[in-house]
């Protein structure tokens, strides 16, 4: 159990972060003003989400404020700065796997090493593909209203505040599960296969 503190501190923070490092690439000062440019896991916890996640695999961290109207590419910035978040997770995922890989092939045995690794791979595959579903306030929800016709986008958020009733209940229905599992599985078949090649 212990080895689920430092990969479920880093995935978290790691996306929270990308977040705040592309917003501010952006122009906005929002994050860096909130003090969330920084990898500390603190800056970016919330207790209630982390325990929830910890419990149930089901949480949240604390979400990086930020300001649209700063962005140079303007609505575009959301949808990069919203992708940033789940891509963190994919990259964090694909260097698990490289470690793994390299400790495997060159026979470098480290039971707590390996299990950290094994833990911070499956919670950012995890992370990625549940972060890029459509409902808000996940980073998938962002993406959608940016590429949604005005009328529908309004509509989209005006059902934002029910929607993560929906969310749970979905997922206690086991209907999210059954729709991220295969796509964790695809998302880990390309990373096993990008591993394949570079070792």
């Amino acid at each position: 159990m212990v080895f689920r503190i430092p990969a479920l501190l880093a995935a978290l923070t790691v996306h929270e972060y990308a977040h705040a490092r592309v917003a501010d690439y952006l122009g906005d000062p929002t994050p860096a003003r909130a003090e969330r440019l920084t990898l500390n896991p603190i800056a970016h916890l919330d207790p209630v989400g982390l325990i929830m996640l910890w419990l149930f695999q089901f949480g949240w961290a604390k979400p990086v404020p930020i300001n649209p109207y700063c962005f140079r590419n303007g609505r575009n910035g959301i949808i990069m700065v919203s992708f940033a978040g789940p891509a963190s997770n994919i990259l964090l995922a694909l260097f698990s796997a490289l470690a793994l890989g390299i400790m495997a092939k060159f026979n470098v045995n480290s039971y707590a090493v390996e299990q950290v690794l094994w833990l911070l791979y499956s919670y950012n595959i995890m992370f990625a593909i549940f972060n890029l579903l459509p409902f808000p306030p996940l980073d998938g929800s962002k993406i959608v209203e940016v590429l949604l016709p005005a009328r529908a986008a309004e509509l989209y958020e005006r059902m934002a505040p029910y929607a993560p009733f929906l969310l749970v209940g979905l997922i206690y229905l086991g209907v999210i599960s059954a729709i991220t599992y295969p796509l964790q599985r695809f998302l880990s078949l390309i990373i096993h296969s990008i591993v394949g090649v570079l070792l």
